[in-house]
């Protein structure tokens, strides 16, 4: 195959042969382990790292035994660790909520590095957000025995610190539109040929996200700040990659900014094409005219598992919750399920006019920091277990056993069904059943009295006035040009006028 090749760096091939880039899609290990209270603790980083570790064979690796797929760890923003950190650089850290830390992945060479990190404190502050510094981020890939293809393949990877005064909310709102430009304005940066280095892991205030083209085992000893005792978090998701019949790369690793995922989505290639239909009509308060530099929504050269994340951060940074986003994008089989309620239905009818079911199957993990999750998808083809027990702590995984659970310190567990979502809320310190939580975002608008006022039915429609037209003469030129052939003609038209039945027929 013919790759292309970026001062070391080895980039994915060229669509060729029956290799497609666009078809690109993961099959992997995912989980979470979570204080469903909300209470951080270095201990939820020592079980992640067990829980990823154990699902190391739904991993992949290349020829070399050493050289991941991908492997990475999504956890909330641990702040006593980054006020040591901050305080070691010279920065006053602002209080929880008001600052948000980057993971990025730069370019080697220092001159192209620093036009990079100058491009982006521009664009901070811009934004009217402060750029409090960077920090190189200590590695250790002797020490993590990172393969050679994967250290030829790495890349510069440092921190941003952004200080705010406005609300969180719109914070993170300004971090995702900055994030954005930069992304956008760097990638198509001609005279950076290192471009392709370039990737935002996570730029955020609630969440951060370390990762790499690692195995599970190597994700810790390459990131030593994970192994700090001050490194504390309230949850932590974790992710191994198989990279189905595609390529690794260090960006293409999970955790995404928001979700991780096992399996692969199979209607994909129209989701990407229809919420690309949608950025000419696509309209949001929050942003305004400066929507357009959100565009494209879905970003080139991710996987499916990246293009699920893109659509679902523009439907958060944009209005939506975190629960209502994960219904319309994962929705359960409601057309035909007589014991499904009506409002739910409604629910569900009202948001496939406004987006497409993302189908897998799959099974997908997701939190924004404030809730932690799992869906897995109508089709209900990919495993996953939990445990809650007693002493509030909630494992999720592809699988039981990669955390021991002594037997009577268990609460409750089960497995993720069909359509079903599993949900922790920490402000609320409880797990939310799937039915308490649909209902009351079912119950939120009137969906079923906007379904009747504004639906339109084909039966609804008028009737032609007066005879039409036959023109046999031009018959056969409008038939030729509507794509009619002498085969649909015989075995579609046919059987349909003079039988009044649909025609049947198969293949091979």
């Amino acid at each position: 195959m013919k790759y292309k090749r970026i001062d070391g760096r080895l980039g994915f091939p060229e669509k060729q042969g029956l290799y497609d880039p666009a078809m690109e899609k993961d099959s992997c290990g995912v989980g979470f382990v979570a204080n469903i209270k909300g209470v951080p603790s270095h201990e939820i980083m020592t079980d992640a790292y067990h829980i990823n570790s154990r699902m190391d064979h739904r991993g992949g690796c290349g020829f070399e035994e050493n050289t991941g797929d991908g492997a990475g760890i999504l956890t909330a923003i641990p702040h006593k660790f980054f006020q040591d950190i901050a305080a070691d650089l010279g920065i006053i850290l602002p209080k929880v909520g008001s600052y948000a830390v980057g993971n990025l992945f730069l370019p080697n060479d220092l001159e192209k590095r620093n036009r990079c990190k100058a491009r982006l404190t521009d664009l901070i502050e811009q934004a009217g957000l402060q750029c409090l510094g960077f920090r190189e981020v200590p590695i250790a890939p002797e020490i993590a025995d990172v393969g050679p293809a994967a250290r030829d393949a790495m890349p510069f990877i440092e921190q941003v610190i952004v200080g705010s005064s406005v609300t969180q909310e719109k914070f993170d709102q300004l971090l995702f539109l900055t994030r954005r430009r930069f992304s956008n304005k760097s990638r198509l940066d001609s005279d950076l040929d290192e471009n392709d280095m370039f990737y935002a892991c996570s730029l955020n205030s609630r969440v951060i996200v370390y990762k790499g083209m690692l195995t599970p085992a190597q994700l810790f000893p390459f990131y030593p700040d994970l192994q700090h005792e001050d490194y504390e978090s309230h949850l932590a998701m974790v992710h191994s990659r198989f990279s189905t019949n595609t390529f690794p790369s260090w960006d293409r690793a999970q955790p995404n900014r928001f979700m991780s995922h096992n399996g692969e989505i199979n209607t994909l290639r129209g989701n990407i094409n229809m919420m690309t239909a949608r950025q000419g009509v696509v309209s949001s308060e929050h942003y305004g005219e400066d929507i357009k530099d959100l565009f494209p929504i879905i970003e080139p050269d991710c996987s499916d598992s990246g293009n699920f994340d893109n659509v679902l951060e523009f439907m958060l940074m944009t209005g939506r919750t975190l629960q209502e986003a994960i219904m319309m994008m994962i929705p359960e089989a409601w057309q035909a399920d007589v014991n499904m309620t009506p409002s739910k239905r409604d629910f569900y009818e009202f948001h496939s006019a406004l987006i497409e079911p993302w189908d897998g199957p799959a099974s997908i993990a997701f939190t924004d920091g404030q809730y932690i999750g799992a869906v897995l998808d109508r089709n209900g083809l990919r495993p996953s277990r939990y445990y809650v027990t007693k002493d509030d702590k909630v494992i999720m995984a592809s699988e039981v056993g990669v955390l021991p659970v002594e037997p009577e310190n268990v609460l409750s567990k089960g497995r993720l069904q069909p359509g079903k979502m599993f949900l922790v809320d920490f402000n609320a310190g409880r797990l939310i059943p799937d039915e308490e939580l649909k209902q009351e975002f079912a119950g939120r608008r009137p969906y079923g009295e906007w379904l009747r006022n504004q639906r339109l039915e084909l039966s609804d429609l008028c009737d032609a006035d007066g005879e039409l037209d036959y023109e046999p003469e031009s018959l056969i030129q409008r038939m030729q040009a509507f794509g009619y052939t002498v085969e649909t003609m015989q075995f579609m038209l046919l059987p349909l006028v003079t039988e009044a039945r649909d025609p049947l027929g198969s293949m091979g």
